[in-house]
């Protein structure tokens, strides 16, 4: 691994290399063919489903390299700022490793979340209206007790982890023609983007991030916090080591909406019988909003990054489901 100018260079025999130390760790997630998405977009869409990974999502991935990379630097223990998922993995990471976790998350992070951090033997501090102030709260608490820095997303070793998705869809899907990726901070998009085109040039590669928080999409982000179901990629500052990566290898990005967010999240649990994150659903979001076509020829991959929302909000999205679709009448009356 090594910087060319400002942008971290990454082969994709490096990445191969660790998709096979972990393998013994890391789930190789299914590739499942949606004849639903298929029928209705019209082209072959699969499911890389990243939601059945370990710890629930595609985190365990660049979790796992960075602390293998550590040696004997992690041994006062590692600590970083997270909506979640990279908290739930670096958490397992670190247990595997037998050396000591601290998490930083913002204000109203996913509980079950939280409860999968402390469950893996890590300690929790809630608060900050944002992941970014989170993620400055962890580095204040490295440079005082000289734990591990651990990025969510912005460091090579990250990205060089997250990068062994893209190695398995290369192995999975021989037709492989487009594959759509969500995009926050950027680690898994430039991973996968990276070792798929290096690879297979011509496939091309799409990020999808939520409209209420796009930078990479509008040039900025908003100010204060982000309410979204699609909590664990509203990023607000791009990385200093996924943008040029994102820049360099990724095609195109588009954003949705929140309303279609939840309609992709339904569409999975009722059709593909998978729980989906808000931020996991994106990419079916795009493709079910016309925001992105399926390839002409060929298969598109949508990657399912994350399984870990809420269950408290099934509640409210079956019934946002069931009202539109004209099962169910809410009438409300004065008295």
């Amino acid at each position: 691994m090594s910087r060319g100018g400002a942008t971290v260079d990454i082969a994709v025999e490096e990445v191969r290399a660790i998709s096979e130390r972990d393998r013994h760790i890391v789930t190789h997630t299914p590739v499942a063919p949606s004849a639903y998405l298929s029928d209705r977009c019209g082209g072959q869409v699969v499911l890389k489903a990243e939601n059945l990974q370990r710890t629930g999502s595609f985190k365990i991935r660049g979790a796992l390299n960075k602390l293998a990379s550590l040696g004997t630097a992690a041994r006062k223990g590692v600590v970083a700022g997270s909506a979640g998922n990279h908290a739930q993995a670096l958490a397992f990471a670190a247990r595997h490793f037998g050396v000591p976790c601290e998490i930083f998350v913002p204000s109203g992070a996913s509980l079950a979340k939280i409860a999968a951090c402390r469950g893996y033997g890590a300690t929790v501090h809630e608060g900050g209206e944002s992941l970014d102030v989170a993620v400055n709260h962890a580095k204040a608490r490295s440079a005082e007790s000289g734990m591990v820095f651990c990025h969510p997303y912005d460091d090579p070793l990250v990205v060089a982890g997250q990068a062994t998705l893209g190695i398995e869809l290369i192995d999975d899907i021989p037709d492989l023609a487009q594959v759509i990726v969500p995009l926050g901070g950027g680690g898994l998009l430039s991973g996968v983007a990276l070792t798929v085109k290096q690879s297979r040039p011509n496939v091309r590669v799409i990020g999808v991030q939520i409209s209420s928080c796009a930078p990479y999409v509008y040039g900025k982000a908003p100010l204060g916090p982000v309410p979204t179901l699609a909590d664990g990629i509203a990023v607000k500052v791009p990385g200093d080591v996924t943008a040029p990566l994102i820049e360099r290898w990724v095609d195109e990005i588009v954003d949705v909406d929140e309303d279609s967010v939840a309609d992709a999240m339904m569409l999975l649990l009722e059709r593909a019988k998978f729980f989906v994150e808000g931020g996991g659903a994106v990419g079916v979001s795009a493709l079910l909003t016309g925001r992105v076509k399926p390839a002409d020829s060929g298969s598109t991959c949508v990657v399912l990054s994350g399984g870990n929302a809420d269950l408290g909000l099934l509640t409210g999205l079956v019934r946002r489901h069931e009202t539109n679709r004209g099962r169910r009448l809410i009438v409300f009356a004065r008295i």
